[in-house]
């Protein structure tokens, strides 16, 4: 039976994200109720992995879950190189993209029930997926119960120094918006603080083409 999608990820699903992904290119947004604009990288995401995703490519072990894996560029990479790994994103364009590019993906919450559950050698939220639903805490419980014992969690960060949560909606700029959803943003610091207290206990952070991550172990 497929589970219901939540609010948040049914503001996903609104036409400018799904539109930006079709074409692969923005401009494309989350927008914050006092106008604030954080630009999402749309042509990255459909792009080959680069510079600093090969950083992050070099980390995965064994079987890979990549969390809102968006296009896929990441799952197909993975998939190439031998690994068995699995996509999840609560977008129907993102997961067809994904499968179209050589990938496995599933169209669901990180929070439905999911295969291999307490199994990933590795779990990925790239991108800014720490976000996904503005409750970092829950979310990293998640990424350790999906987790292998001794299994690593890879994570991309903000460079800034910040620890939010904040309604946004997805703009592209030019009329189009999806409905308000939850998200968050967190630094190294604050996400090493929120991992420690979900059960993650070693942090890694690196920088890489000036995108910032940590590795988390369990």
């Amino acid at each position: 039976m497929t589970a219901q999608l939540t609010e948040p990820a049914l503001a996903w699903r609104a036409d400018p994200y799904a539109d930006a992904l079709r074409t692969g290119q923005g401009p494309l947004y989350l927008r914050r109720s006092d106008g604030w604009l954080l630009p999402l990288d749309v042509e990255r995401w459909c792009a080959e992995p680069d510079e600093a995703d090969a950083t992050v490519l070099a980390r995965c072990t064994g079987s890979v879950l990549d969390i809102g894996c968006g296009p896929g560029r990441l799952v197909a990479s993975l998939a190439a190189r031998g690994h068995r790994a699995l996509g999840v994103d609560v977008t129907p364009e993102a997961v067809a993209l994904t499968m179209r590019a050589g990938g496995s993906a599933l169209c669901r919450s990180v929070f439905d029930p999911l295969p291999g559950e307490g199994r990933w050698s590795t779990v990925l939220l790239i991108d800014g997926n720490i976000g996904i639903g503005g409750d970092p805490a829950a979310l990293l419980r998640r990424a350790a119960r999906l987790a292998a014992p001794g299994g690593s969690l890879l994570v991309e960060v903000a460079t800034a120094d910040v620890d939010e949560r904040v309604e946004v909606h997805v703009d592209d700029g030019r009329g189009g918006r999806g409905a308000p959803f939850w998200w968050a943003r967190l630094g190294t610091r604050a996400l090493c603080a929120e991992a420690a207290d979900a059960g993650w206990t070693r942090s890694v952070p690196w920088q890489a083409a000036g995108r910032s991550f940590v590795g988390l172990q369990r």
